[in-house]
């Protein structure tokens, strides 16, 4: 079995309609001088941040439920091929077909064929990040099939033409207002319009967006899904949802296809009650998850009568040869270290260029699609490694090391590559200036007398510092403050209060 070589998608935005994406420095500056668009992200994450904080704190035994989800997932990647071969046998002897794509377009392939061989134009689809990730819809539509966004936050997000910018809340960035005016504008062209005098009251969009999407229910034979998890022993699939769309997707078809990534699998169903009770506080803030479907394959009078799972790569095999990135694959989406971030809550998701945006996206989608593009080479620097993802992370995802070691990819040349049964950094051909910095740093540190001598002098020169550094080193002052140098360097000052001796050897 080749579980497949990996693919990076071009430098735009994964999964959405191809639009110049700039590096996140310059998309970020662009959402942090909307206003509205913080003030929107500022209310909602912190309204989500403090429920889930308080649902936590319920469990005496969280820690513990945190190290149990991180040793199953490591547990499981270590031995992702035997538990892939489980999940096939298991899906298969269900009554369910499974398919294997290595990449986005064979795996966008395998849908469309599956879809026009029902002799269907339309799937009704559950929200789903992989097959946002590959671009499905764009690749359906492109076959002449109409692909219906049937998740409330992703319906704004397609009926405004939009990217969907959070994990859990995909038009976090979108207040009522706005979207009761895609509602009155859009749903026509649609299907079902809104009602002309509908208002930005929730009830009322919600009611709107409910009878908009029931006519698609029951014409749909075809549904679309993802899944939060896997479990091989069974070859069951489980979603997660809060609104009850997703289990009309599941059950009224009848064909079903998932498009699940390769990491989303656990080995059993005892492991499975780990995921339960951490994801549902950790996203929402829920004790339990209102709508959790599972399936097994088919059976007859219930349910779907035809079922297809794609088991999708993308680049998620090149992320598990590394070490230390491998880590992002434990990632169950809870959204939890979006809603911590400060710099998320100021910039936003659309300025990572990816469907993953925030911390997880910053470290997973430079692993999915490599760092050759501008804007993947800068996902690893958006952040200020302040540590308030990992202590939120439900798996214990150490986001700042992985961040930190994705900067020493991009410096010595972005692409890790397999050498003698290792994964090794490829050399790098640019980043010539912070190179010849760390040339310098090292012969400071290994010489103290030199170092003692830079000290010394930058001390007694230090009226005279400019500001800002000049060359290179100006993009890195323009956004922050060089450090004040002390009247003395701390082994002068050592010396010197401790009676000669030196004792900073």
């Amino acid at each position: 079995m080749t579980i497949g070589t990996g693919g990076n998608a071009g430098p735009t935005f994964v999964g959405m309609p191809a639009v110049p994406t700039p590096a996140f420095p310059e998309a970020a500056r662009t959402a942090v001088a909307d206003p509205v668009l913080r003030g929107n992200l500022r209310h909602a994450t912190h309204t989500i941040r403090a429920k889930r904080a308080a649902a936590v704190a319920e469990l005496a035994d969280w820690a513990e439920l945190r190290e149990a989800g991180r040793l199953i997932k490591d547990h499981t990647l270590r031995h992702l091929d035997t538990y892939l071969v489980r999940l096939e046998e298991s899906v298969t002897a269900a009554g369910g077909i499974v398919h294997w794509a290595a990449d986005a377009d064979e795996a966008n392939r395998i849908v469309a064929d599956l879809v026009k061989a029902t002799g269907e134009s339309e799937v009704v689809k559950v929200k789903s990040m992989a097959t946002q990730e590959i671009g499905l819809n764009e690749a359906l539509e492109a076959e002449g099939i109409h692909a219906y966004e049937t998740d409330l936050a992703e319906l704004i997000v397609q009926l405004g033409d939009d990217r969907p910018s959070h994990i859990l809340v995909p038009a976090i960035h979108r207040n009522r207002g706005e979207i009761r005016d895609i509602f009155r504008t859009r749903m026509a062209s649609w299907g079902r319009p809104a009602p002309e005098d509908l208002t930005d009251r929730p009830a009322e969009l919600a009611e709107a967006a409910r009878l908009h999407l029931r006519e698609k229910f029951l014409r749909a034979k075809v549904g679309v899904s993802g899944a939060n998890f896997m479990v091989a022993e069974t070859g069951t699939l489980v979603v997660v949802e809060s609104e009850g769309n997703g289990r009309m997707c599941l059950t009224l078809p009848e064909t079903l296809i998932s498009v699940v990534g390769i990491e989303k699998i656990v080995p059993t169903w005892r492991d499975l009650e780990v995921f339960l009770q951490t994801l549902p506080r950790s996203s929402t803030a829920e004790r339990m998850n209102p709508y959790t479907s599972m399936w097994t394959g088919t059976t007859d009078g219930d349910g779907p009568r035809v079922f297809h799972l794609v088991l999708l790569d993308n680049g998620r095999t090149d992320t598990l040869a590394d070490r230390v990135g491998r880590q992002a694959l434990r990632c169950i989406r809870c959204s939890a270290c979006l809603n911590v971030c400060p710099v998320y809550e100021r910039a936003g998701g659309h300025a990572y260029g990816s469907v993953y945006p925030g911390p997880i996206g910053a470290i997973l989608s430079p692993q999915l699609r490599g760092t050759a593009s501008e804007i993947d080479a800068s996902l690893p620097y958006a952040s200020s490694l302040c540590g308030a993802c990992y202590d939120v992370c439900p798996v214990a995802i150490d986001i700042p090391e992985v961040l930190v070691h994705l900067r020493e990819r991009v410096v010595q040349g972005g692409e890790a590559v397999r050498a003698g049964g290792k994964v090794v950094l490829r050399p790098a051909k640019g980043h010539a200036a912070e190179r010849a910095a760390m040339r310098a740093a090292r012969l400071a540190l290994t010489h103290p007398g030199a170092l003692r001598a830079g000290q010394r002098l930058a001390s007694r020169t230090r009226r005279f510092h400019p500001r800002t550094l000049p060359g290179p080193g100006r993009a890195w002052t323009a956004t922050r403050d060089l450090p004040p140098l002390p009247p003395e360097p701390f082994r002068d000052w050592w010396q010197r209060t401790n009676g000669g001796k030196d004792g900073a050897r």
